[in-house]
Order: structure tokens, then C-alpha cells, then sequence
């Protein structure tokens, strides 16, 4: 979250950001701060062209495979033939992961 940080201060027009930046957009978003961290982050990112490090970026998120979700991965693993009752199980499996994971959050939206 220091890298975002640094990276919404520059988006918003910032073109130096500091560390005491850095800090402040992070108090800002309550998230706990680590001073090492954010002058480690900083020493990183001296001298370097916020184009090239967006671009460097999208080329890493562009080789990270994506699990999940879509309506084009039903489609593939139906045109599969007899693994499409595989794939019903496999989200059965998700929704039941997200229906746990919502009732850990501690609050009932409905109730």
C-alpha cells in the first residue's frame, strides 16, 4: 500500500512526493505505517519516470494468470464437453466461499 500511495500522489498532480506524503495519505486512509517501509519505498522509486513505472507494471500484471470469474471461462469449459458439470460444481464451490467469507465480516446487511 506504499507504492499506491506514492502512485495516487503522483496521479493527483504531485510530481515530487515525499515520505511525509507518503505518510499522510496513509494516516489519511487509517492504514498503520511502517517508517522504514515508506523511506525503503522512497529510495526505490528516486529518480524513477512514473510512465516507465506504470508501463512496467501493466507488462508484470499482463504475465499474472487469472483465476476465476468471467463468462468466457464457462464458455471454454462447456465447449470442453463433459467437464461443464465440473465447472457448476466449481462455482457452487465459489458462491459458497463468498456466502462464508461475507458472514465472517461480523454484520448482517439484511438482519
Amino acid at each position: 500500500h506504499y507504492l499506491a500511495a506514492y502512485l495516487l500522489l503522483k496521479t493527483a498532480g504531485k510530481d515530487k512526493p515525499t515520505a511525509g506524503d507518503v505518510k499522510k495519505v496513509l494516516e489519511a486512509a487509517q492504514a498503520e505505517v511502517n517508517d522504514a517501509k515508506v523511506e525503503e519505498i522512497m529510495k526505490k522509486l528516486e529518480g524513477k519516470d512514473f510512465a516507465a513505472l506504470v508501463t512496467e507494471g501493466e507488462e508484470k500484471l499482463e504475465k499474472v494468470p487469472c483465476l476465476g470469474g468471467g463468462g468466457g471461462a464457462g464458455a471454454g469449459v462447456a465447449a470442453a464437453g463433459g467437464a461443464a458439470a465440473e465447472a457448476k460444481e466449481e462455482v457452487k464451490e465459489e458462491e459458497e466461499e463468498e456466502e462464508e467469507s461475507d458472514s465472517d465480516m461480523g454484520f448482517d446487511l439484511f438482519g
